[in-house]
């Protein structure tokens, strides 16, 4: 008897020792440090960025049943450093990602164990479990992150738990984030010196997304889409019965899940400038590698689509509209400018089955013509409907030869819509389809694992415009790069050519216009991420404007390097890019006028012929109004540009 009290009480002080215990790793310049240490409650963790504590708290673990894993005891700690250069298969930003990282490792007692990285721009967490169980129970995940008073945040709320994941950024105290309140990822705060925490994450699959809460005080407290039981449809012909799947019944867990897997990564980036969120690539370098053998048929490119504009084409001797001449229209069009792809969107099927096309389309004609064209077509379809049709309709589209997918709708990032992304890119993989998720959250790695994914929605993009003034403002397309577009990439859909100021603006549903200028608009082809970048307007819109439409028909959609020059969420940026020999530059403002100094220091040497397009004198009433102008240029010339009241200025530089 009195050995076994022994040996409790030697647990119960080997314990304390534990708790008492801390442990420290640096990013590889010695700027960031994590200091982790385990209470009785669970793992905390702290984080300073050169010398100052930029993130003073955060308790971590996840109650699996029966346990609250962070909470055995610590029996190993080891410590290694990554170093090496990823080769993306579509380059996003970068056609070389460094990724060079500190890793600690802390093994619990219980076969898990819990791994930080500290990067000199972030640091990720994650648990990883090597339990023997085919299944185990995820009830919840713990993160709760105490931030310095007067952090302020820019808030996405969402609602729960149906998202389409397009609303606008609420840029309010962390204290206004209250348990009825739901803020969606990314998130970015602010602290009170003007550095920059964001919040995401990656890797994530057979997993629900993301969310926070807090009770009023500042706190933010992790939430989660809890799994779904069932599920109820509208009724047919009720618009989106086809498509709006809610959860009805939901189970008391998030998540049934293998007991020896990977966790998804907790990510804080860190920035002490706006302009350097701009280029992160953190999300991607945590993201699980690549599982396609074969990759030499993904093809990013640009897209001419058709439902921004809907299908609005005039001085032709047809009826526009959703049948064959008008696609063949769109063909001719893309094929004369040298673009790869077009969409047919919502109205090709006969909604609730895939196999069906709309009678006004003769498919084969189309598809030969296509073909004969040298341009692919890409079909739009309802989430639900592929999902009950994937293993039918996939290999007829294949056969066809559809080149890609846009997959809409799914609203959701609970466990089981999470799958069905995963399941939708290795299918439409297996049968050489790229894939656009719209109605999709936010991007969590997925697109590294399947490069055939090659971009997402998840943003309150262009086509808001059609029935809002108030969302794709000027203001919105200077915030989206800095905190949306570090997720990944976004289908924003540019590309107007009808430009008002907010005085002139009307939404119009069937003949859209943007808020802003067309030097915007042309400015978001080099400033926003997009593999697969769409033509929002109609053909005939374009070919009025032959100038613009040349400038954007020019500009890739992936890139070998990307160069932040400047930059403030919300206020304006301006960007370097380069593909090949040839750069381009972009800036965007908000609704402020704004001059700005841009050196072109990032050129190689020598002089270079420059083209670019600037707002015209009279930009700031009438939105349309721009000019194109040639010069030389060398690496050590300066010079100031002028951006109207939601302007832009681009450049492209051989």
């Amino acid at each position: 008897m009195k050995k076994l009290m022994f040996f409790s009480v030697t647990l119960w002080l080997c314990s304390l020792c534990s708790f008492a215990q801390t442990y420290t790793l640096q990013s590889p310049d010695g700027n960031i440090q994590v200091t982790l240490s385990q209470k009785a409650d669970g793992m905390h963790f702290r984080v300073m960025q050169k010398q100052q504590l930029v993130v003073p708290d955060v308790l971590i673990g996840m109650v699996i049943q029966p346990d609250t894993l962070g909470k055995d005891p610590i029996q190993r700690i080891t410590r290694e450093h990554i170093h090496q250069v990823i080769h993306p298969v579509v380059a996003i930003k970068n056609s070389q990602i460094p990724d060079t990282c500190n890793v600690l490792t802390c093994t619990f007692r219980n076969g898990y164990q819990l791994i930080f990285r500290a990067y000199n721009d972030a640091v990720a967490y994650r648990f990883e479990t090597h339990f023997p169980n085919d299944s185990i129970i995820v009830q919840h995940e713990i993160c709760t992150i105490h931030m310095p008073k007067a952090t302020k945040a820019y808030f996405q709320w969402a609602p729960r738990w149906m998202n389409n994941y397009e609303h606008v950024y609420d840029y309010q105290p962390l204290d206004s984030l209250i348990a009825s309140k739901t803020a969606q990822l990314p998130l970015l705060m602010k602290l009170p010196n003007g550095d920059n925490v964001l919040f995401t994450e990656s890797d994530l699959y057979d997993y629900p997304g993301m969310y926070f809460t807090g009770d009023g005080s500042g706190v933010l407290q992790s939430i989660y889409p809890p799994a779904v039981k069932s599920v109820r449809t509208l009724k047919k012909p009720q618009w989106g019965w086809d498509r709006e799947v809610y959860p009805q019944e939901t189970y008391p867990y998030i998540a049934k899940t293998s007991g020896q897997r990977a966790f998804p990564w907790r990510i804080l980036a860190l920035a002490d400038n706006d302009a350097a969120l701009l280029n992160n690539e953190i999300v991607y370098k945590l993201a699980a590698p690549n599982r396609l053998t074969q990759t030499d048929w993904i093809k990013p490119g640009q897209v001419a689509w058709d439902w921004w504009n809907d299908w609005d084409i005039t001085g032709v001797p047809f009826r526009a509209g959703i049948n064959t001449a008008t696609y063949q229209y769109y063909i001719d069009f893309a094929a004369r400018n040298h673009i790869p792809y077009i969409i047919m969107d919502d109205g090709w099927y006969t909604l609730g089955d895939l196999t069906q096309v709309n009678p006004e389309i003769n498919m084969p004609e189309l598809l030969q013509y296509a073909q004969q064209k040298g341009v692919g077509i890409i079909l739009w379809c309802s989430w639900h409907t592929l999902d009950q049709q994937m293993d039918t309709v996939l290999p007829l589209f294949a056969r066809w030869g559809i080149k890609g997918i846009k997959v809409d709708f799914m609203d959701r990032d609970d466990q089981y819509v999470v799958d069905f992304y995963w399941r939708c890119a290795a299918k439409a993989a297996q049968y050489h389809l790229l894939v656009d998720f719209h109605g999709a959250h936010k991007p969590a790695g997925l697109q590294r694992s399947y490069p055939n994914v090659v971009n997402f929605e998840g943003v309150p993009g262009l086509e808001q415009d059609k029935w809002s003034a108030h969302i794709a403002t000027s203001k919105m397309a200077v915030t989206l790069p800095f905190i949306r577009m570090f997720a990944g990439p976004m289908d924003y859909t540019p590309g107007a050519m009808r430009n008002a100021q907010p005085q002139d603006f009307a939404p119009i549903y069937r003949h859209p216009m943007s808020l802003g200028t067309r030097c915007q608009q042309l400015a978001m082809y080099v400033l926003y991420d997009a593999p697969l970048q769409m033509l929002s307007d109609n053909p005939i819109a374009y070919e009025k404007e032959k100038p613009c439409l040349d400038f954007i028909t020019s500009v890739p959609t992936t890139w070998d390097q990307t160069l932040p020059l400047d930059g403030r969420v919300g206020e304006y940026l301006v960007v370097a890019r380069k593909k090949g020999n040839r750069y381009f530059v972009g800036a965007m403002t908000n609704e402020q006028a704004r001059d700005l100094t841009l050196s072109f220091s990032f050129l190689s040497p020598g002089k270079h012929h420059i083209v670019f397009y600037a707002d015209g004198v009279n930009a700031d009433r009438n939105g349309n109004d721009y000019v194109v102008r040639e010069s030389t240029v060398q690496p050590n010339d300066v010079w100031h540009i002028h951006l109207a009241p939601g302007g832009g200025w681009v450049a492209r530089i051989d």
